[in-house]
């Protein structure tokens, strides 16, 4: 079973910015698209940007050019950089990975507000 466990989230300022990390279990990880989720208050879940096994990405349009979505194939982990924070990207983010996407993390809290 693979466990995908987030973390960095928390409170920042307009134009401020956050890491978020998510670390899997397994050593199947390499093999698999990840990707991060966010889900607002009232809204439905958005991709926000997806990397292949072979370091191709993707980014939603709203987040182009301020996010970039990585990856440590030797550690596990993804990651997240978010730069220019706004406070529509104020959401519970979630790590998405395995075949076919079956794997979720809990969610970790992203707030921006001044």
């Amino acid at each position: 079973q693979v466990q995908l466990v987030e973390s960095g989230g928390g409170l920042v300022q307009p134009g401020g910015s956050l890491r978020l990390s998510c670390a899997a279990s397994g050593s199947i990880f390499r093999f698999y698209a990840m990707a991060w989720y966010r889900q607002a208050p009232g809204k439905q879940r958005e991709l926000v940007a997806r990397i292949s096994s072979g370091l191709i990405t993707n980014y939603a349009d709203s987040v182009k050019g301020r996010f970039t979505i990585s990856r440590d194939n030797a550690k596990n982990t993804v990651y997240l950089q978010m730069n220019s924070l706004k406070p529509e990207d104020t959401a519970i983010y979630y790590c998405n990975g395995g075949s076919a996407g079956i794997y979720w993390g809990q969610g970790t809290q992203v707030t921006v507000s001044s």
